[in-house]
């Protein structure tokens, strides 16, 4: 079992096949998914990785979670979860997982809180038919109904579809095909609607339901820190032994003039002496 991922849901897009057929997608973004911690057997009772999502402020950050992302070496994120993986696919404390963890044609569960209508009656809400809309109803047309029994039990049972409150709720989509991925902008892009609104949160899951892939790689796909191949990382490794040369030059400079004036103050010791 291999860990999922928290992407941020950008919205929906269509693409076009070889064949002209047209897709509905959902694009999903990896904002810098990244190992914070590890969950182990001998330690929690269970083996799981905790990643990290997206960018958070420091002043927003509790003193407690500030020293856990020190731990682990990692900028304060903004969206934790946590993933069960089996034992022999847990990856690294720091590593960045890519867009390229999930491959083409793989199907996946995506979940997320979904879209808050409020309250609602019950006609919306459970797809009730309603009451007549023609004679033998005096203004009532969309109301619920009878809701209890006779005098027994005389109640209402706890779970009866009645109005409530709609939406904002976990809910979970499975077999979610991924149309195409972008490892350099860390775009997925999943065939259909995903729950949430724009800019909500997704955990995307290896589906359940599905085998597999064989090419699939395993543990995942991951950068792990300090390995990207960009001439600007190499750049700064250059300037930080620059700047270490630099302050053992001004060391060195430093502590040649220190003995200059021992020098210098040698001889009007022996004069005081005199």
């Amino acid at each position: 079992m291999r860990s999922g991922v928290i992407a941020r849901k950008l919205g929906m897009s269509r693409i076009f096949t070889d064949a002209g057929q047209h897709v509905p997608v959902t694009v999903l973004q990896l904002d810098k998914c990244q190992v914070v911690a590890h969950r182990t057997e001998e330690k929690n009772g269970y083996v799981a990785l905790q990643l990290g999502a997206g960018t958070a402020k420091v002043k927003n950050v509790t003193r407690a979670q500030r020293g856990h992302f020190a731990v682990a070496k990692v900028e304060p994120k903004r969206k934790i979860a946590e993933f069960r993986v089996s034992a022999d696919n847990v990856i690294e404390v720091g590593a960045e997982i890519t867009a390229d963890h999930f491959v083409l044609g793989q199907y996946v569960d995506a979940s997320g809180i979904s879209i808050g209508k409020g309250f609602a009656g019950g006609m919306k809400r459970h797809n009730f038919g309603g009451l007549r809309a023609s004679h033998g109803v005096s203004i009532s047309h969309r109301s619920l109904g009878s809701t209890g029994q006779c005098q027994d039990p005389g109640k209402v049972f706890k779970g009866k579809k009645m109005a409530g409150q709609m939406g904002a709720t976990r809910i979970t989509v499975q077999n979610l095909e991924v149309i195409k991925t972008d490892i350099d902008r860390g775009l997925i892009l999943v065939r259909g609607a995903v729950p949430g609104s724009k800019g909500g949160w997704i955990y995307l899951r290896d589906a359940i339901k599905r085998a597999l892939p064989e090419e699939a790689p395993l543990p995942g796909a991951f950068r792990l820190p300090g390995a990207d191949d960009d001439k600007p990382a190499d750049d700064g490794v250059a300037a930080e032994k620059v700047a270490d040369a630099e302050q053992v030059a001004a060391g060195e400079s430093a502590e040649t003039a220190s003995s200059g004036d021992v020098a210098a103050s040698a001889p009007g010791d022996e004069k005081d002496d005199a």
